[in-house]
């Protein structure tokens, strides 16, 4: 009833949400698309002008939001054109209230060689690299800010470790600390989060890593800006929080373990989710990484979904902001844009500054404040996506849909695939009886988180999996035996004897038609999803090593330089086996033939 006085007679097709602080009373209601703004009769017109749809006041600001630069000297014409583009849109706003900000989004240099012909250094992470970005943010014309990406401390050549790379950044960026947190207008604050993290990453250097210091400054902060007291907090991170919702990059970022912030490590992966399902003065979080543009729908994502989606995710009150690429030759997808935020007390818009097209804005959503803790968010358009757009977008699993396979986690034996072998267009997922969530896609097997289902990273490759059938059986025992023979492993079946939540036991395991079995062990913390790829500072020294090795083939061992590099493989640890005795460290088909 209380929608009724809206004016509906102006209406095309929208999606409206509604959702409240309970976490349990939300709505979707289908909306035509808007002829004029529509307004929330509780502000009694006052909120929406002619021109955007937001009518502003004296708290009213103005950011605009810049995604991954990767700046190439060589290359400064889109940065030029862009900046030409943007300009305006900050004066107009310093202008008419003063209270504009400019934010970068991070990675800042261009990851390879910009004088291939003089040296292999990489640009990104650098110092020159660093001062050429810092030249051009200040150029704006309005204060800006900056965070850290995943290639902000890549200047292996010139530092030897993280924190003297670290210390340059902050230095020629005037950066006391990695975050930063400005206040933009009345009870408005811009919190930013960095990478401090590259050579000393633990698996792959692409990480965005959110070091345990900011995380504990952050939470403070949302505790000492509560929505109760009317603060609205708008969160600026190179990568996004598992949990966001957003198009994601399966062959690359899913794949690899560098989707989410804090990706590797499950408990400070799903960390900023939980912080923003709790602190409702949350209202947004911009991010970039995937180098995506912003014509899809999904490119911003609303605290609630469609009821046909699946049930309520659990967003707290943020809407989560994918950020696009500047110059053309980073983009995946063709797209050249960045963000515009215009707000004040009521509310806030987020629009598209499209680069393609003259610097043209075009409004993206509009999210209306209701109260302290109750917002209204309305999409301004349609997915603008192109024909490709299957190929950039992560099939999410959602409880209760067509691919969820219920037995997985109760059965003794299910067999996932039954008995038909798995393909590219096999689509279905279950979760075990321990919580984890396994699904397959693309010819693929994945993880997903099991609290927001988002992906995490690859457990069996399509080369390996395609062909042949999955299933999950019980692997637990019916009494305790203590083994002897078994040296190293004496009473480890009765391990969990009288723990209830850890009794039962399941194997998922992949076969073929020639029933060869091959069981998907999980890692050490309980995931499935493979942390192949190390730091790169590992992988540098480890390609150095099969150099090596390719040479010594040819010059000692006489190859030739097209078999060489035929002849020689990497053996990794840790595990090989499940023998408790250290006998063999080779792998069969490996390095070792099968003994007969």
């Amino acid at each position: 009833e209380e929608y009724t006085a809206l004016q509906l007679a102006v209406l095309s097709s929208l999606v409206v949400a509604v959702y409240s602080s309970n976490m349990q009373i939300w709505a979707l209601i289908a909306l035509p698309t808007l002829a004029s703004a529509w307004v929330s009769p509780s502000f009694s017109g006052n909120l929406r002008s002619r021109a955007t749809g937001l009518r502003m006041s004296a708290d009213e600001f103005t950011v605009a939001v810049l995604g991954d630069l990767h700046i190439d000297p060589r290359k400064m014409e889109d940065y030029e054109i862009g900046r030409d583009q943007v300009k305006p849109i900050l004066e107009e706003a310093k202008n008419k209230h003063g209270n504009v900000a400019l934010v970068s989004l991070g990675d800042l240099g261009e990851s390879k060689s910009v004088r291939p012909k003089e040296t292999s250094e990489l640009f990104a992470g650098t110092t020159e690299c660093h001062k050429l970005a810092a030249e051009y943010l200040g150029s704006f014309g309005v204060p800006y800010e900056v965070i850290g990406g995943n290639h902000d401390l890549e200047g292996l050549d010139e530092f030897d470790t993280d924190e003297a790379n670290l210390k340059m950044f902050l230095e020629v960026h005037n950066k006391p600390t990695p975050n930063f947190l400005r206040q933009v207008a009345e009870k408005t604050l811009l919190v930013g989060l960095g990478s401090t993290v590259f050579r000393d990453a633990k698996y792959t250097s692409h990480e965005v890593t959110i070091d345990d210091e900011q995380i504990a400054w952050f939470e403070q902060t949302l505790k000492d800006h509560p929505a109760e007291d009317g603060w609205k907090i708008f969160v600026f991170t190179h990568a996004p929080p598992n949990g966001s919702g957003l198009r994601v990059l399966q062959e690359n970022h899913v794949v690899n373990g560098c989707c989410w912030l804090n990706h590797s490590d499950d408990k400070k992966c799903r960390k900023f989710i939980e912080l923003v399902r709790e602190h409702r003065c949350i209202k947004g979080w911009f991010s970039g990484h995937f180098h995506l543009g912003q014509d899809y729908q999904d490119s911003i994502t609303f605290p609630t979904i469609d009821p046909s989606e699946g049930p309520y995710p659990n967003r707290g009150s943020c809407v989560f902001v994918q950020t696009s690429v500047m110059r053309g030759g980073t983009s995946r997808d063709g797209r050249q844009q960045s963000r515009l935020i215009r707000g004040n007390k009521d509310g806030f818009e987020i629009c598209t500054i499209d680069h393609q097209k003259d610097g043209k804005v075009r409004l993206d959503a509009t999210i209306t404040y209701r109260d302290d803790t109750h917002e209204v968010g309305v999409y301004a358009h349609e997915d603008e996506a192109y024909d490709h757009d299957d190929y950039f977008k992560v099939y999410t699993p959602q409880f209760n849909d067509d691919g969820y396979i219920c037995e997985a986690e109760d059965l003794d034996q299910c067999l996932i695939t039954d008995d038909c072998p798995v393909d590219q267009d096999t689509r279905c997922w279950w979760k075990l009886s321990c919580g984890r969530v396994l699904g397959m896609l693309n010819g693929m097997l994945l993880e997903y988180d099991k609290s927001t289902l988002a992906p995490l990273g690859l457990v069996v490759s399509a080369d390996e999996l395609v062909g042949k059938n999955i299933a999950v059986i019980d692997s637990g025992i019916e009494e305790c035996e203590i083994n002897f023979d078994d040296v190293g492993m004496e009473g480890a079946d009765c391990a969990n004897e009288g723990d209830l939540d850890n009794s039962r036991e399941q194997a998922v395991i992949m076969y073929d038609e020639e029933n060869n079995i091959t069981v998907i062990q999980p890692n050490e913390d309980g995931s499935y999803w493979r942390k192949i790829v190390r730091n790169k500072i590992a992988r540098m020294k480890e390609r150095r090593r099969e150099k090596a090795a390719i040479e010594f083939a040819q010059e000692v061992l006489g190859e030739k330089a097209d078999s060489a590099p035929k002849k020689v493989i990497s053996s990794w640890g840790p595990y090989t086996s499940t023998s408790g005795v250290a006998k063999t460290t080779g792998v069969v088909g490996l390095t070792k033939k099968e003994i007969a």
